[in-house]
């Protein structure tokens, strides 16, 4: 493509760009001062276009329509609106923003000013959007240079600088990805669960979304590189057998097939191994079969492994199997006791009483199975408290510290 051809397609480009943002400017605006785009506002063919056009974007299946950074900065610019101008990409100055906004959103909740704490969430919403917005663009910039500058240069020293200053824009977006820590978010958020949704959950996903894009950028640099330089190979062959024809203009291959000695470059074919069967169906040739199997040579091991021995068993596993056994035995001793005594008995107290040589843990979960493992009406002859608290303060699971058995009296059995 020439230079001319060049401009001509891109003016051709922007005047369509420029005519989409023109003729929805009216919805473009409503998306820009609310949270998302409507997407009923446009046409099934207008929508695609504004998004091939990187005009709107969908972070995710589930999340709506938005305006893309750019596009937002655009009209920030144009109307000369410093709150939401970027002056530059940085992901450092953006999160210190978002820490920013967390904290008015949070003093405007305390205070009970819900207007400016709604206003203060959308601000939150767009930056944490522009945020995956600029991850998305730099990403999708990056195919694009893999399908362009990348996929067309002849040397091969400029696919390597390609495949360097690509290599460099990956890591500057790892090395961005990773300046977002989402241990210090979840303790900005606290136990809000509109921010925990916006800058936990939704966030985390998109980042993983951006990092599976970028291993897949990377394996296509790989590939790319690879096929280039078999094609290059290649290239170097004809071309070598080209500068050798020009040289010699009279060169004739030689029948090699009538050779008794190939040289090694062309000698590469793997030799033939013909396959061979007997054929049982000739009646005539059986006797000779006879013969063959007669002159086969007999086994000199007489050993015979009768299917109905068992095999052997290692010492570990028997070992293993008795320590179980005597696990299980001490269990039911347990719960005897508790039998007998007709008392709350904690079965932690039981173990350190008896002083028994298995772990805490293992022995609370043995009393707990054994109780599980028995028919739903022996269940309800026993009661069992368990003593257990949250491992943390942000998931639900819990850790068992003791476990107390009771018999159940006769009316509650019952």
């Amino acid at each position: 493509m020439s230079q001319e051809e060049f401009a001509t397609s891109l003016v051709k480009t922007g005047v369509e760009r420029l005519t989409l943002l023109g003729k929805h400017a009216q919805a473009l605006m409503q998306g820009y001062v609310g949270e998302e785009v409507d997407p009923s506002a446009f046409s099934e063919t207008a929508l695609k276009k504004l998004q091939a056009a990187r005009i709107l974007w969908r972070s995710d299946d589930q999340s709506g329509l938005k305006l893309s950074h750019r596009v937002r900065d655009l009209i920030a610019e144009m109307l000369a609106d410093e709150k939401r101008r970027h002056v530059n990409a940085d992901v450092a100055e953006t999160l210190e923003l978002v820490r920013n906004l967390v904290q008015g959103y949070r003093e405007a909740q305390s205070r009970g000013d819900y207007l400016l704490a709604e206003q203060q969430q959308l601000r939150l919403t767009q930056e944490v959007d522009d945020l995956n917005s600029r991850f998305a663009d730099a990403i999708d910039s990056l195919w694009q240079r893999l399908n362009s500058d990348f996929g067309f240069v002849s040397s091969l020293n400029d696919k390597i600088r390609e495949n360097e200053r690509a290599q460099k824009q990956i890591t500057r977006l790892l090395d961005g990805m990773e300046l977002i820590d989402f241990d210090e978010l979840i303790q900005l958020v606290d136990g809000n669960g509109l921010l925990r949704k916006l800058l936990i959950s939704q966030l985390q996903n998109q980042l993983s979304s951006h990092y599976t894009s970028l291993r897949e950028v990377q394996s296509r640099l790989v590939q790319l590189m690879a096929r280039f330089r078999q094609q290059q190979a290649r290239s170097l062959l004809v071309n070598g057998m080209v500068a050798f024809l020009r040289e010699h203009p009279g060169f004739q291959p030689g029948n090699y097939a009538r050779r008794s000695q190939v040289p090694d470059l062309v000698n590469l074919a793997a030799p033939l191994h013909p396959a061979a069967a007997v054929a049982l169906d000739r009646s005539s040739e059986s006797d000779l079969l006879a013969e063959w199997v007669r002159e086969l040579p007999r086994r000199t091991d007489t050993a015979v492994v009768t299917q109905s021995a068992a095999p052997a068993a290692w010492p570990e596993d028997e070992q293993v199997a008795a320590r179980q056994q005597k696990l299980k035995q001490a269990v039911e001793d347990f719960y005897l006791q508790v039998i007998d005594s007709g008392e709350v008995v904690s079965a932690l107290d039981y173990w350190q009483k008896q002083q028994l040589d298995w772990d805490a843990e293992i022995w609370l979960y043995q009393v707990i199975a054994e109780h599980q493992g028995l028919p739903a009406r022996e269940q309800s002859q026993f009661r069992i408290w368990q003593d257990e608290s949250p491992a943390s303060r942000w998931n639900q699971v819990y850790l068992i510290h003791d476990v107390q058995l009771q018999v159940a009296p006769t009316g509650a059995a019952a």
